[in-house]
């Protein structure tokens, strides 16, 4: 059911190598994203509609193609108290930790009289991307959308595809709680040129963010440049670094809440018990049996997920430096410690009763986190997605002419004569 590894095997490179090379695998649809892209930036509003009813089967009209603030006021009095509930507290944490992200702009003078500054300010509009159909998941409205807020952007656009016209009332609520005022009711890849390009109904934003199937994803990778985007995501992912001493149900149970994401999520335990690597795999059967994605979850653990035995904790932790995954989980004795060693994860839970799962949702750090090994260079959604540095320097004539020399110098070794003769021009 689960691929079982272990470090001492001749072949495990090899073995290991296969198991992850396949996570950034990609659907080449770039031909057919890039079709779609130019009929949106040649047709507008028109091919926007036509693009809907064809492949979200939902014949939309212009005038129904945004959702009004009265709708969205109106999902969230429709579901129930205990989801509102859910909602606004994960909605605060969520802001909570965002908030407390936000950096301070700074200036200094320097011996040379030089005054040197950073100063930071919010984009003007982003575009959020939200699934529709199955994969309708209000936290991700809230994890994209607070952190534009938090950081001062002032206009969040926000597009979700309604299948058969169908749309899903908690990420209605959600956008209302996170407030989010402009929705539309679009998706795939005509939603994210739009968003990029801009249409007669739809101004254009300055980055898109959110998570998509393969043609939102490479959508994205083709408007990069015309606007920013967050990052290109592939599957979900989890390594747990688990010692003996753990409950091997649940064990069991955090990886199958990874692998019910969808066929292609990765779950991974890393363990110097081989009776606890028996005692998860058994508890792995036990529990597919109750779960309504049981299919989902089997299917990627048979073919993504795995159980690894190493021969002590620091060979753990280097497997988990190699792969760098989306989701590190670190249940031993010392999980502090052990985290400290870490150089590359996209999000760490510490301890027997940190699960990932909690961090999907109601923790306050972000969900959307760098997938396919790409944690070795980049971070999770955060307030500095939304934000822009701009420098600032200043100098008095004694200033300039304590550095400028030099600058003078470094311009003439480049064969820049027009640079050194701006600043020559003021030292004289």
């Amino acid at each position: 059911m689960i691929n079982r590894l272990a470090t001492r095997d001749p072949d495990f490179t090899r073995s290991l190598a296969a198991l992850i090379a396949d996570r950034a695998t990609a659907t080449d649809v770039a031909a057919p994203v890039a079709a779609i892209i130019a009929r949106v930036r040649a047709e507008g509003d028109a091919a926007l509609l036509d693009l809907t009813a064809r492949f979200d089967r939902f014949p939309i009209t212009l005038d129904q193609l945004a959702v009004t603030p009265a709708e969205t006021a109106a999902a969230l009095a429709a579901i129930p108290a205990d989801q509102r509930d859910a909602i606004d507290l994960a909605a605060r944490r969520i802001e909570a930790f965002h908030r407390a992200q936000l950096p301070r702009d700074f200036s200094y003078t320097d011996d040379q009289g030089v005054t040197l500054g950073l100063r930071w300010g919010a984009l003007d509009a982003v575009g959020l991307y939200v699934p529709g159909g199955k994969a309708s998941y209000p936290s991700s409205v809230l994890m994209n959308a607070i952190p534009a807020r938090v950081a001062g952007v002032a206009r969040i656009a926000m597009v979700v595809p309604t299948p058969d016209g169908i749309m899903n009332d908690l990420v209605l609520a959600a956008a209302h709680r996170a407030g989010i005022t402009e929705i539309y009711r679009i998706g795939g890849a005509q939603a994210v040129a739009a968003l990029a390009w801009g249409t007669a109904s739809i101004a254009p934003v300055d980055r898109i963010v959110g998570p998509g199937n393969a043609y939102v994803a490479e959508a994205k990778r083709q408007v990069f440049g015309r606007v920013g985007i967050d990052s290109i995501a592939g599957p979900s992912e989890v390594l747990i670094i688990a010692d003996a001493d753990n409950d091997p149900h649940h064990i069991a149970l955090d990886l199958i809440a990874q692998a019910e994401h969808a066929e292609d999520s990765q779950s991974i335990l890393v363990t110097d018990s081989p009776a606890l690597a028996e005692a998860v795999a058994a508890a792995l059967a036990s529990a597919l049996q109750t779960l309504p994605r049981a299919a989902i979850a089997a299917a990627s653990l048979a073919a993504h997920g795995a159980i690894i035995e190493v021969a002590d904790r620091a060979e753990a932790i280097a497997l988990a430096n190699r792969i760098a995954p989306e989701h590190l989980q670190i249940m031993t004795a010392d999980p502090e410690g052990d985290f400290a060693a870490i150089r590359h994860a996209g999000s760490a839970f510490l301890g027997r009763s940190a699960p990932t799962a909690i961090g999907d949702y109601a923790a306050g750090p972000n969900h959307v986190l760098p997938t396919a090994g790409t944690a070795r260079f980049s971070s999770g959604l955060s307030v500095f997605d939304f934000l822009k540095r701009t420098t600032t320097t200043s100098l008095t004539p004694a200033a300039l002419a304590a550095i400028g020399p030099a600058a003078v110098t470094l311009a003439e070794a480049e064969h820049l004569e027009g640079h050194g003769r701006s600043i020559t021009a003021r030292l004289a």
